[in-house]
């Protein structure tokens, strides 16, 4: 049946003489219409507002005035249109149209990567959080050499600083200034005797086997792939029918906690120093990484599905045109959905 939208106004006569059109036209023309207010949406408002009433009628768009028979001839063109598109769909399915379509291995690659895209990005997510846990564990088995390759390639987007990672085998899970003010710890200059505003000093410090060795990747960094891995294994589980969070709700929960725990840090502290010093919390960084992470994720993610569902539904509706020919006797592998 042709759709058809109809935007209207408030006290607007030729709105009204558009509906009545419609209404005359229904018998001849069978139409399902959705009437939309144009003044409860300010963006329809800007778009169409000075044109009102705009009629869309599958891909054509008729404004004011409108006449019956322009209206009239515009529903019998959408209907011939769509009878043509599904006797064209019923005959291929028939095989009366047959096409000569190729199933090349990009296909098959597209076809793959559309249906297994999230299992990819878990998987990569849980090796890249995953290797800055391995340092520590190889420096506590003595394996210096290895470990140190993965704290010299994580420096590379982490600046690893020892008072603000996270340390396995050792007293403490943390070692945080002393202008962090945790209670019950020691701080990093208590337990290393070192500067602590010496920041490569810092960096360079992998710990002891008193102490413990230092995770790769810093606290927030940690908690933010965490978060986006945990958001990840989440719509996987829920098949991917999660939708985006809105992008006012990503800037006030992912955005403006670790902006602010992250920038005011950043200006108390030389060079800057605009404001008194403060240093964050290990807690406080957790907390606003975790929301980054998963408020990222939850913003992306679903986009990137709808994206791949296109190419998902296309590259299917293709290799049953394929099949359909005889192109291939048998079809490709069905891989597992993430």
């Amino acid at each position: 049946m042709v759709e058809v939208t109809l935007y209207v106004k408030k006290d607007c006569h030729l709105c009204e003489q558009a509906l009545e059109h419609l209404n005359a036209l229904q018998e001849l023309v069978p139409h399902q219409l959705k009437i939309v207010d144009v003044e409860s949406d300010p963006k329809l408002f800007k778009k169409y507002g000075l044109e009102i009433p705009v009629i869309e009628v599958g891909p054509y768009t008729l404004r004011a005035p409108i006449e019956r028979k322009d209206l009239e001839i515009t529903l019998r063109a959408c209907q011939h249109k769509q009878e043509k598109n599904a006797e064209f769909d019923r005959a291929v399915e028939r095989g009366e149209i047959k096409f000569a379509i190729s199933w090349t291995k990009a296909d098959r690659f597209s076809l793959w990567l559309s249906r297994n895209y999230l299992l990819w990005f878990n998987v990569f997510i849980f090796i890249y959080v995953g290797l800055p846990f391995l340092a520590p564990v190889m420096m506590d088995s003595g394996l210096t050499a290895p470990a140190g390759l993965i704290y010299r390639a994580y420096s590379l987007v982490c600046h690893q600083l020892a008072f603000r990672s996270f340390f396995l085998f050792g007293e403490q899970a943390v070692y945080p200034r002393i202008a962090a003010g945790v209670p019950n710890v020691l701080t990093y200059g208590e337990a290393t005797g070192l500067d602590e505003m010496d920041l490569w000093v810092a960096r360079s410090f992998t710990g002891s086997k008193i102490l413990g060795y230092k995770v790769a990747l810093c606290e927030r960094d940690v908690a933010i792939y965490i978060g986006i891995l945990m958001f990840g294994v989440l719509f996987a589980i829920t098949a991917r029918k999660i939708p985006s969070l809105p992008w006012y709700m990503w800037i006030v929960l992912g955005l403006v906690p670790i902006g602010l725990d992250g920038v005011s840090q950043l200006i108390s502290q030389p060079p800057l120093s605009l404001i008194s010093f403060r240093e964050s919390t290990p807690l406080l960084r957790v907390i606003t990484g975790w929301l980054f992470g998963f408020c990222t994720a939850w913003f992306g993610y679903p986009m990137a599905e709808a994206s791949m569902k296109e190419t998902r539904d296309f590259m299917e509706k293709k290799l049953k045109l394929v099949l359909q020919q005889g192109v291939v006797s048998q079809p490709p592998k069905i891989d597992v959905e993430a």
